[in-house]
């Protein structure tokens, strides 16, 4: 009880609260702005959370990521323009509902239903995330090897729509991973003799460019014309919540289970969990005639599961140090810096962190309710700034962000590199989320299979000698093997 009191104490303080508010409204102008996805968000916070304490870093980054998952619905509603792509799913569904002249019984829905969706998930992560620390405490090398290699695989085989270029993007990432010194050999990997490459490349830099800069070079390819806003002014978003919450209940609580559930996989994220509750939404539906129409049904499962996969993914994040999407990957890059070290060892020696990181989860999506009603008021103004304006300061807050973190030029030329990288990678429709896994994954990949093999003595069959490394093993087999399945399902299909 003394860990709980205290890490609630710790959360509890003016300086936490204000930047929790700040953090939150900050996510909702970003997250309604359309192509500035909650990654990019979280990326452009970093840099000014070194100047603050863990706990507010921490909060800055949890809050942010929920307000920017649920900000993304305005424009889905309002313009036909997701504002994240986790909004993608039901945009059109939304956008119907507006032509109706029901905007704001869908945004009202988007509040209400994300709110709760987030909550759900961090019940979860309160439950489940202690209990599996304690199982983790008993892992070794054999076990942490499989976990890395499964959430690769995760990436590329469910969370991508081709395989093959999920692939490419992950080699590149366990490339750009492997790049320094830092390695079991000890040895300097494809450094071309530059000293500043012997450290690595430097994770938030790497991100800013290939979330942030890559979006401010898609405007500027495209002219960067200003958004068209079809309805300025939206009635009252609260009317229907009881109606829905009692009509709709069946819908949100799958959407919440199968968010969550979709969260936790390594890679998968708020997008997915999004895609797959409309599509089971319409399945399961007593009127799937309706959906595409303007039907607030599919609405209210689907923006319940993109909000309730962003608790999700924080609890293999906080238990493994294995992101479950790429907001958590960011994120773990400052809990790193902030000395809270994602693993099972944080469960143990500073609970408090842990019981304030829930604390914060908890205050976030109970305050998306009044902020959010709020940000739906504003947000029409917001979509009406002109682009030209808004793409350079977001440029000058990248550059900033990334001299900041070395206090070096260095910084700002790793994040053009990537930026041009991501900007690439999206033009020829590679995901960036395989990367992004690689560039975090890679080492703890390769540091436990060359010490599995130490351990071992070169014997590949010791990799299952473990009860668990050996599930864990045969699961990362089957995802393996999913593709062939898949393939030959298909032939079989065509020569039936």
């Amino acid at each position: 009880m003394g860990a709980i009191e205290t890490g609630i104490g710790m959360v509890l303080h003016w300086n936490v609260i204000l930047t929790i508010v700040a953090a939150s409204a900050f996510g909702l102008v970003v997250g309604a702005i359309p192509g500035l996805t909650a990654t990019m968000a979280i990326a452009l916070l970093v840099p000014i959370t070194f100047f603050m304490d863990p706990i507010p870093a921490v909060g800055a980054m949890i809050a942010c990521s929920a307000m920017a998952i649920f900000a993304g619905d305005i424009p889905s509603t309002l313009m036909r323009m997701p504002g994240t792509p986790a909004s993608a799913a039901y945009t059109d569904e939304c956008y119907a509902m507006t032509r109706k002249g029901q905007a704001q019984v869908a945004l009202g829905a988007n509040v209400l239903f994300s709110a709760l969706g987030g909550l759900f998930g961090t019940a979860v992560l309160i439950v489940s995330a202690p209990l599996l620390a304690e199982v983790a405490l008993g892992f070794s090398s054999f076990e942490y090897f499989w976990l890395a290699l499964l959430g690769l695989l995760c990436a590329i085989f469910i969370g991508t729509g081709s395989p093959l270029k999920g692939l490419l993007s992950l080699f590149l990432g366990l490339f750009i991973a492997s790049i320094g010194i830092d390695n079991p050999a000890g040895v300097p990997r494809f450094t071309f003799g530059n000293a500043e490459l012997l450290g690595g490349v430097d994770f938030i830099p790497a991100m800013i460019g290939l979330f942030a800069v890559s979006e401010v070079l898609r405007a500027m390819a495209s002219g960067a014309p200003d958004w068209e806003v079809k309805q300025t002014a939206i009635g009252n978003p609260l009317k229907g919540w009881g109606r829905m919450m009692v009509q709709y209940w069946p819908q949100q609580v799958r959407g919440n289970v199968t968010g969550t559930a979709i969260g936790i996989l390594p890679g998968a994220g708020a997008d997915i969990a999004a895609w797959v509750s409309y599509a089971m939404s319409r399945k399961f539906s007593k009127q799937p005639e309706k959906f595409g129409t303007g039907h607030v049904e599919g609405i209210i499962e689907s923006t319940s599961s993109n909000n309730a996969a962003l608790a999700g993914a924080w609890v293999p994040a906080l238990v493994f140090g294995i992101p479950g999407d790429s907001i958590t990957a960011v994120v773990i890059g400052v809990l790193y810096l902030k000395g809270l070290n994602p693993g099972p060892t944080l469960f143990l020696n500073n609970p408090e962190s842990i019981y304030a990181v829930f604390t914060i989860f908890i205050l976030a999506n109970i305050a998306m309710i009044p902020l959010g009603l709020l940000a739906l008021k504003a947000g029409t103004a917001l979509l009406r700034v002109p682009r030209r304006l808004m793409m350079p300061i977001i440029l000058l807050f990248c550059m900033v962000g990334s001299y900041a973190v070395n206090n070096s030029v260095y910084g700002i030329v790793l994040m053009l590199v990537f930026g041009v990288l991501g900007f690439l990678m999206e033009e020829h429709e590679v995901p960036i989320a395989p990367c992004v896994l690689g560039i975090v994954l890679g080492k703890l990949l390769e540091e436990s299979f060359v010490t599995s093999m130490i351990k071992a003595d070169g014997d590949l069959l010791a990799f299952f000698e473990r009860p668990v490394a050996a599930g864990l093993g045969i699961v990362t087999l089957l995802v393996m093997a999913l593709p062939l399945v898949q393939a030959v399902r298909r032939r079989k299909a065509v020569a039936g």
